[in-house]
């Protein structure tokens, strides 16, 4: 059962910046497609962007493009998610999640193609 673990998550004022990490300790995290979402109180859970296994590709919701990048870094087997100019209907619980039978150069924005979540991370903007 692959894990995975985010970290990076806490309090910051509007505008500010935070990374968000995502990590597995005994899986290699490249062989995967990696997907971050988030869930504000009351509302559903929207992705976020995702990566390919090549790192090629990538997408991003349309809330947050320019803002917030994901990257790969493969030597240390984590994903980020940096996040910019931060807002406060960014406030959500933050996951990363891990598709199975990847896609090398396109990675899927809907919840339901991921296979392993991880337990989240709280992003509070607020002044």
């Amino acid at each position: 059962q692959l894990q995975l673990v985010e970290s990076g998550g806490g309090l910051v004022q509007p505008g500010g910046s935070l990374r968000l990490s995502c990590s597995a300790s005994t899986f290699t995290l490249n062989s995967y497609n990696i997907g971050w979402f988030r869930q504000a109180p009351g509302k559903e859970r929207e992705g976020v962007s995702c990566i390919s296994t090549t790192g090629g590709g990538t997408n991003y919701a349309d809330s947050v493009k320019g803002r917030f990048t994901i990257s790969r870094d493969n030597a240390k087997n984590t994903v980020y998610l940096q996040m910019n100019s931060l807002r406060p209907e960014d406030t959500a619980v933050y996951y990363c999640a891990a598709k199975e039978y990847p896609y090398r150069h396109y990675c899927p924005t809907k919840a339901y193609e991921y296979d392993y979540w991880g337990q989240g991370t709280q992003v509070t903007v607020s002044s």
